[in-house]
Parts: C-alpha cells; sequence; structure tokens
C-alpha cells in the first residue's frame, strides 16, 4: 500500500513539475501562469495534452518540437522529475506527518527558483513573497518551527547575506538575499547557516567542476540559486543529523 501512495506521490509530483516550468519561466517576464496555453518558444506551435506529458512526451519526441524540430530545453524534463523524485522520497526521509505540507511547499519553491535562476538569473519577488506568506501561515500547524526561530531565521538569513553583497561588491544578488531571508521562516536559525556552508561548498566544488568539463567560463556570472536549492535539501532533510554529529565529534 505505501508503495503505491509513494508512486502516486511521484506522478502527483511529475504533474507539478511540469507546472512549476511555467511559473519559473513566466512570472520573471510577468507573464500569466494560466493563459496562453504552452507553446514552443520557436515556432509557437500551442501544444496538445499528448506533448505535455511530464517527461514522457520529451523522451517520445526525442527532445525536439514535433512540429519544427527545434530542441526543447532538457530544463523542462529534469525539473519534472527532480520534482517528482522529491515528492515521492519526502515521506521516506521525515515520516507520515504534517511536515509533509511544510517539505512540498518548501520543494516548491525551491523548483520554481531554479528554474528562472537558469532561464534569466533572476529570483522573482512575487514568488518570494508568496512563499513567505505561505510559510508564515504553516507555522499554525503542529511540527513548525516556533515562531520566534523563525523570525530569527529569516534576519539571520538576510542579514548574513546582505553582509557577504557589501563585502564583495556586489558579489551577491538581491534575489540570492531575499531568498535566503524566506528560507530562513522554515530553517531556523540553526540550519540557515547550515544551507549557508553547504552552498558556498557546493558553489566552490560544482563551479569548478563545471569550468572544468566546459559547461562554465573563469569570472562568468552563474545562478546561484541551484547551489542554494541543493544546500537547502541538505539542510532540511540531514541537518539536525549532521550538526548533531558534528558537535559529537567535536566533543
Amino acid at each position: 500500500m505505501e508503495l503505491l501512495i509513494i508512486l502516486y506521490l511521484a506522478v502527483v509530483g511529475l504533474v507539478f513539475g511540469s507546472f512549476f516550468n511555467v511559473v519559473g519561466l513566466r512570472v520573471p517576464l510577468k507573464q500569466s501562469i494560466v493563459r496562453p496555453r504552452s507553446s514552443c518558444p520557436n515556432c509557437k506551435h500551442m501544444l496538445t495534452s499528448k506533448e505535455l506529458i511530464p517527461v514522457v512526451s520529451y523522451i517520445i519526441q526525442g527532445g525536439k518540437c514535433r512540429s519544427c524540430k527545434a530542441p526543447i530545453s532538457p530544463i523542462y524534463p529534469i525539473m519534472e522529475f527532480v520534482t517528482g523524485f522529491l515528492f515521492a522520497i519526502t515521506p521516506l526521509i521525515i515520516g507520515w506527518s504534517n511536515e509533509l505540507l511544510i517539505a512540498y511547499s518548501l520543494i516548491s519553491l525551491l523548483v520554481i527558483i531554479t528554474v528562472s535562476d537558469l532561464a534569466y538569473m533572476i529570483i522573482p519577488d512575487k514568488v518570494l513573497l508568496f512563499f513567505a506568506a505561505l510559510f508564515l501561515i504553516l507555522h499554525i500547524y503542529p511540527g513548525g518551527l516556533h515562531i520566534i526561530d523563525s523570525l530569527l531565521g529569516a534576519l539571520v538569513g538576510f542579514g548574513i547575506l546582505l553582509l557577504i553583497a557589501l563585502i564583495s561588491n556586489g558579489g551577491m544578488g538581491g534575489g540570492d538575499i531575499k531568498l535566503f531571508a524566506v528560507l530562513g521562516l522554515i530553517l531556523g536559525v540553526k540550519l540557515i547557516i547550515l544551507t549557508l556552508f553547504f552552498s558556498a561548498l557546493y558553489g566552490a566544488l560544482l563551479g569548478s567542476l563545471f569550468i572544468v568539463i566546459g559547461v562554465a567560463k573563469k569570472k562568468q556570472p552563474i545562478p546561484f540559486g541551484p547551489y542554494i536549492a541543493l544546500a537547502t535539501l541538505t539542510a532540511y532533510f540531514f541537518g539536525e543529523r549532521i550538526v548533531n554529529w558534528y558537535f559529537g565529534v567535536l566533543l
């Protein structure tokens, strides 16, 4: 029975992942997320229901538009798959509780900002404001952070990133700074600091790897949102165990 529920959550995640692609690509351009229907950016062919099946349509069409044969960005199926995967494994990590509502909301935010940051190097304020309000509301439910730790987490996240931006003379984008403030509402003080550490670590390691394999160039501006997203998931799912292990070794 549990396996069927996990499979169901994976399918739901795939569908939501497709929607999050739309949100991440349209909101920065101030376009409606409802109309018009999705179309090929090259030939403007209106996509049919058969062409909108998450991941599957991309594979069947060979990664190309059925009308003009222009290549389709792999970001679409990748983010759909990632969302489906995260929706499926989350209950296995944190259990079946009210915390799932918080976890899925956090995953939704991270997928949307990753898409928008990869596409435009922008993290939309409208998305951040929506999720900031949602995260505050979720504190009503059992399992959420204490509101004081939540607000302090937002303040610490915003303050540290702002300080880094000032010291680095604009090396940190305004969207990243505001994103850390919103993430602090869910993570609290301890885990937002851990998220900052892992963001820098992933950025350094993966950024160097991308330069080595030729995906990125030195001194080329890169979107930092995906690294923050990966770091946030690490801290949210495993942060308490990491902190306990660290202090266990230290003491």
